[in-house]
């Protein structure tokens, strides 16, 4: 009896040898505890924003509960977190490896997506399954982020491939399917992840201006041969006549003063297009208050600066290539989504990680999330050992 007592009070303990009791030291337990709590404040976000979306959506024949949207969005957030989990458990190499088959799966599906796709307000992004309309582009970025730290770290086997053209001109594929959805959004952010990658590959400066320059010749182009973005552009830096969503998303956030109205007691988001996914954030400043955006923000901020603090001693090129890919992606959604919020951008139907609402949303920020932690996980025991060798010296 004495033994079995022992054996319980050190589960999960730094003597536990099982794959569980690895896997719990070995993880950012601080990073995990960030990410949870943006998937708690998107739960309540939700909530708060289910009734103005379920209101617009309703008609004579269908009325939806007002907390509809905040039904569905907890059960795809149980599976987000289930998904995350299983997903930090993998080693370096599974990593690569699932990355990689799913990469090339979400290429097809999204050729696929173009041909026999679902078109949703003039776009062809979506695939319709009956319980939930799949968007391939959400789940490729954090399989492209992979895919591309692998084909950049060829280069420390041989300096003589040519891994910054083969990565253009996956990028360039990528970006011209994007475009036939259309999606200049996701184009957007997948170049900024490209771009990231090869800044911390550490490739000259020079290469990077001109692929700075590529990527504004890229915009100017988006503006002159995409209607979509042309109109947006126009109304943003003009004002001119069709889109004003911008500036009502912004009336909304600041409408709640620093603490917000309270929950649910919100009415300027009734009047927004999008309240629970694309404006959540204008949704979460009337009812919580611009304290509350404030505090998002710098979760959003800390998890930048704990995976960078984990990077610092990371000795693994692939790893350090990988994990950039996917903080930029992770944290460079949420920057543009809050500041489409804020009127400084023009809006691109792009998600707040983990608190917009959307089934294929919050399972692909799961699965960058996993990754994330999955190449982050660090053997205490060694890291200790090797501070102490350096301390000896």
């Amino acid at each position: 009896m004495i033994s079995e007592q022992f054996d319980l009070s050190n589960r999960l303990g730094r003597g536990d040898r099982t794959a569980l009791g690895i896997w719990f030291w070995e993880l950012d337990r601080v990073l995990l505890a960030l990410i949870l709590s943006l998937l708690a404040i998107g739960l309540l976000a939700v909530a708060a924003a289910s009734p103005a979306t379920a209101r617009r959506l309703s008609s004579a024949d269908v009325s939806l509960p007002e907390l509809y949207f905040f039904y569905r969005q907890f059960a795809w957030a149980v599976i987000a977190f289930v998904t995350m989990l299983v997903i930090s458990m993998f080693p370096k190499n599974m990593v690569r490896r699932m990355a990689l088959i799913g990469f090339a799966a979400m290429v097809v599906a999204m050729l696929f997506t173009i041909i026999l796709g679902s078109e949703i307000n003039g776009a062809k992004r979506w695939i319709n399954l009956g319980f939930m309309s799949f968007q391939a582009s959400e789940f490729l970025k954090p399989f492209y982020a992979v895919a591309i730290a692998w084909v950049v770290s060829w280069k420390l086997k041989d300096k003589s491939l040519p891994v910054y053209p083969i990565i253009f001109a996956i990028t360039g594929f990528l970006a011209m399917i994007l475009m036939l959805q259309p999606d200049l959004g996701q184009t957007i952010l997948l170049s900024g992840i490209c771009f990231a990658v090869i800044m911390v590959s550490g490739v000259k400066f020079w290469k990077l201006a001109a692929l700075f320059g590529m990527g504004i010749g890229g915009l100017v182009t988006a503006y002159f041969t995409y209607s979509v973005a042309a109109t947006r552009i126009d109304a943003f830096l003009f004002g001119t006549d069709g889109i004003t969503h911008d500036k009502l998303a912004l009336s909304t956030l600041s409408a709640g003063g620093l603490f917000g109205v309270g929950p649910g007691l919100g009415e300027r988001k009734y009047s927004l297009p999008e309240a629970h996914t694309d404006y959540i954030f204008s949704v979460i400043g009337e009812e919580f208050g611009l304290l509350a955006c404030a505090a998002i923000i710098i979760i959003y901020f800390a998890i930048i600066i704990r995976v960078a603090l984990r990077l610092f001693e990371e000795k693994d090129y692939f790893t350090i290539l990988a994990v950039t890919g996917l903080v930029t992606q992770f944290c460079g959604q949420a920057m543009i989504n809050i500041a489409v919020n804020l009127g400084m951008f023009p809006s691109k139907g792009m998600t707040l990680p983990f608190i917009s609402y959307g089934g294929s949303s919050l399972w692909s920020i799961s699965i960058t999330s996993g990754l994330i932690l999955a190449l982050t996980r660090r053997n205490p025991f060694m890291h200790k050992q090797g501070q102490n060798r350096r301390y000896n010296r």
